[in-house]
C-alpha cells in the first residue's frame, strides 16, 4: 500500500511542478453562457456546434422517449439491450451518410479503440496521423498491429510509409478536423493515396459531421471521398453522447462477432437513440445553423487584431498559439474575469510549447457575443 501511494503523490506533486495540474470546475450552462461561481460567463469553450443541446425539440424528444421507452436499456446489445430506437437511428445514419450499417458506441472513445483493437492484427501495419485523438494513438499502442506515425497532414510523408508496408495490409487512420487545431485533414490526398496502395482509409469525424459537407455530413462529403469506416460522435454537433461505427455489412458483423467495446457495454438508453434521430434530422434541415457558424468566423477573424497568432480555420475551432502553459493559464484567467469562459490547453493534451486558448464558436453565440470575445483578446493579449 505505501508504495502506491508514494507513486500517487509523487505524481501529482510532478503535475503541480510542472504548472500542468487539471481542475474541474462545476459549472451551470444556460444557452450560450456558464454560471461560475455566480458570474454568468460567455462560453467560448463548448463543442455544442450547433447549439442544439438546449434546441427545445431535442428536449422535448429526450422527454418523449423517455416517456415510451423508460431510462436505461437494461442490457449489451446482443442480449436485451438493441431496441427500436436503436434500429431506427442505426438505418438513419447509414442512410444519410452513405454507408451499409452503422453501430452505436457509448462513447466516441470507445468506438475508436472497438476498431483498431477488433480489426488489426500482428500481420497488418496501422499509419496514424500524429496529432490523432489520444483515443487513436492509444489503441494503436495496444495493439498487435506495426504502428507508425505520419507527419500531421503530410501526405508525402504517409506515401512514403506506404511504400515500406507493401507485405502488409495498411489501415490508415485520420481525424477529419483535428481537435485541437481545427484544420481539416487533405482527406482527398490521403484518400488516393490509400486506394493506389490498396490500404483502408478510417477517418474519425467527431468535430466534422454536422458542420462541415452537404446537409452536414461532415469532412469526406467535403472532399467528396467516402472512407471505408467512419466514426461520428454525438456529444458535438450533434448536442448529446455516444458515437457510430459506418462501414460495410461485412464489417459490421465482424463487429458485432468480435468488438468487445460493442458485446460487453451496456446499450446506450433507448430514449438517448430516439433522441439523437431528432438530432440528425435537425442537423440536415437546419442550414442556418451552419450558415450562422461561418458568418460568426467571419467577424472573428475581421475584429482580431491581425498580429495575434490566430489560426483562421474552416471549422468552429479558432486555437490561438500561446506557447508556454503559463501563459495559457494567465490568458484564460483574465478572459474569464471579463466574462468570457476560453479554455487554457496544455501538455499532454498539444505538444510542449504549443499551450493555447481553444476557442469554439457556436450557433447559439451571435455577433455581438463574438464581437466582444476578439476585442477582449485584443486587449489582454498586450496587458
Amino acid at each position: 500500500m505505501q508504495q502506491f501511494n508514494e507513486h500517487i503523490t509523487q505524481a501529482l506533486a510532478d503535475r503541480q511542478q510542472q504548472g500542468l495540474y487539471r481542475q474541474r470546475e462545476c459549472l451551470e450552462r444556460i444557452a450560450q453562457q456558464v454560471n461560475y461561481q455566480g458570474k454568468m460567463l460567455l462560453n467560448f469553450s463548448s463543442n455544442d456546434y450547433l447549439g442544439l443541446a438546449q434546441e427545445p425539440r431535442l428536449l422535448q424528444a429526450w422527454q418523449q422517449g423517455l416517456q415510451r421507452y423508460g431510462a436505461g436499456s437494461g442490457a449489451s446489445p446482443l442480449v436485451t439491450g438493441f431496441n427500436k430506437p436503436h434500429q431506427q437511428l442505426e438505418q438513419q445514419l447509414a442512410q444519410w451518410l452513405g454507408y451499409d450499417r452503422a453501430l452505436l458506441f457509448n462513447s466516441g472513445f470507445s468506438a475508436n479503440q472497438a476498431v483498431l483493437f477488433t480489426l488489426l492484427n500482428k500481420t497488418h501495419s496501422l499509419l496514424q496521423d500524429k496529432l490523432n485523438h489520444a483515443s487513436l494513438i492509444e489503441a494503436g499502442m495496444l495493439s498487435p498491429a506495426n504502428m507508425k506515425r505520419f507527419k500531421h497532414n503530410n501526405v508525402a510523408h504517409l506515401r512514403q510509409l506506404l511504400t515500406q508496408q507493401v507485405d502488409q495490409a495498411s489501415l490508415v487512420v485520420t481525424e477529419g478536423v483535428f481537435s485541437m487545431d481545427g484544420d481539416l485533414a487533405p482527406l482527398a490526398d490521403i484518400s488516393k493515396a490509400t486506394q493506389s496502395s490498396s490500404s483502408w482509409l478510417m477517418v474519425d469525424d467527431a468535430h466534422g459531421c454536422g458542420v462541415l459537407g452537404e446537409k452536414g455530413r461532415g469532412s469526406c462529403d467535403f472532399a467528396n471521398i467516402k472512407a471505408d469506416i467512419l466514426i461520428v460522435t454525438f456529444g458535438k454537433a450533434f448536442g448529446l453522447q455516444g458515437a457510430a461505427v459506418l462501414c460495410n455489412e461485412q464489417t459490421a458483423e465482424y463487429f458485432v462477432q468480435f468488438a468487445r467495446h460493442f458485446i460487453y457495454s451496456t446499450a446506450m438508453p433507448p430514449a438517448q437513440a430516439y433522441a439523437l434521430s431528432t438530432a440528425c434530422e435537425l442537423i440536415q434541415q437546419d442550414e442556418w445553423r451552419r450558415e450562422k457558424l461561418a458568418h460568426l468566423s467571419a467577424e472573428f477573424e475581421h475584429v482580431l487584431d491581425d498580429a495575434i497568432a490566430f489560426n483562421n480555420t474552416q471549422s468552429p475551432i479558432k486555437p490561438l498559439l500561446v506557447g508556454s502553459s503559463e501563459k495559457a493559464m494567465q490568458l484564460s484567467q483574465m478572459l474569464n474575469q471579463r466574462g468570457c469562459w476560453v479554455s487554457a490547453i496544455r501538455p499532454p493534451t498539444v505538444p510542449v510549447n504549443s499551450a493555447r486558448l481553444r476557442i469554439t464558436l457556436t450557433a447559439s453565440h451571435n455577433i455581438e457575443d463574438v464581437k466582444y470575445l476578439a476585442t477582449t483578446i485584443n486587449e489582454v493579449m498586450y496587458d
